[in-house]
């Protein structure tokens, strides 16, 4: 039996897409805050149990029987660490064989302000005493594919990264991987995951002007005029803070990655820029 919280987000619904090509449906359980959405999953087969993070009984309902566990970290800045605690207590609890974490990029040493709270939750994991995998994600790529819509209404692509390069992958990309580390005999204990190909804001920019047919040129910002952007867009604050730090180490480095980890793991190239440029376009 293999779990998959946070089965309704972005990136929950496709690791449970990946797992439905090799594994019966019967044997995958979606663990959301609200089954009603997650309809569409049990009409496929899967099963479908309330999981709420501050609900540490609805999480020992829902892993019961697991012999899996995939931990996807919420979104709930500020609030995560205690509520992946309450994850991993009750994946404790139930004995599970594996329990897989999707933590950042180097997490033991990075500078991203996001970092702080996946480095604790990866210490929580290693203390459960639990057999466990560390799944240290890169940049999606729909981070910054995400609002490229806005970016051509407006002429220009901002942000704060400078010559930062950033290896990112695409969500599916991750997906993949979590998949095939939850149907994996053996898997290691930690994966440094990102794109095989990485690129600067200013290269993005220009794939994005060669796609349009628009000139659409990247202004560089610096960390607060960009969280001043940010906010004044519509962000709330404290994701306007995140974006604009992880921007701001991008630049120094801290997105970078070159071992082709990923790509190792999925069996095939990672997505390119070009390909996520034309889906988000």
């Amino acid at each position: 039996m293999i779990i998959v919280t946070a089965a309704t987000g972005q990136l929950g619904r496709l690791v449970i897409a990946r797992l439905l090509a090799t594994t019966p449906a019967s044997q995958i359980v979606a663990a959301v805050r609200d089954p009603a959405k997650a309809a569409d999953l049990a009409a496929q087969g899967v099963q479908v149990r309330r999981a709420d993070y501050n609900d540490p009984a609805s999480l020992d309902a829902a892993f019961a029987g697991a012999s899996k566990v995939l931990l996807i970290s919420s979104n709930d800045l500020g609030n995560r660490v205690t509520q992946h605690r309450n994850a991993i207590d009750a994946a404790v609890r139930a004995k599970v064989g594996l329990l897989a974490y999707t933590s950042v990029l180097h997490a033991d040493h990075s500078t991203l302000g996001l970092a702080a709270e996946h480095r604790a939750t990866e210490e929580a994991v290693r203390a459960s005493g639990l057999a466990y995998t560390l799944l240290r994600n890169g940049w999606y790529m729909e981070n910054y594919t995400g609002s490229l819509g806005a970016a051509v209404a407006h002429g220009a692509l901002a942000g704060g990264a400078g010559e930062g390069r950033i290896a990112a992958a695409a969500r599916a990309d991750y997906a993949e991987a979590a998949a095939r580390v939850l149907t994996s005999a053996a898997p290691e204990p930690v994966y440094e995951l990102a794109g095989d190909t990485a690129f600067t804001l200013a290269e993005l920019a220009a794939e994005v002007s060669r796609q349009t047919g628009k000139h659409i040129p990247f202004h560089d910002l610096p960390q607060q005029a960009y969280r001043d952007l940010l906010v004044n867009v519509g962000l709330p604050v404290p994701l306007a803070e995140l974006v604009a730090d992880s921007d701001a180490q991008a630049a120094r480095g801290a997105l970078f990655d070159d071992s082709g980890v990923l790509g190792k793991l999925i069996g095939h190239k990672t997505t390119t820029l070009p390909d996520a440029v034309k889906a988000a376009l």
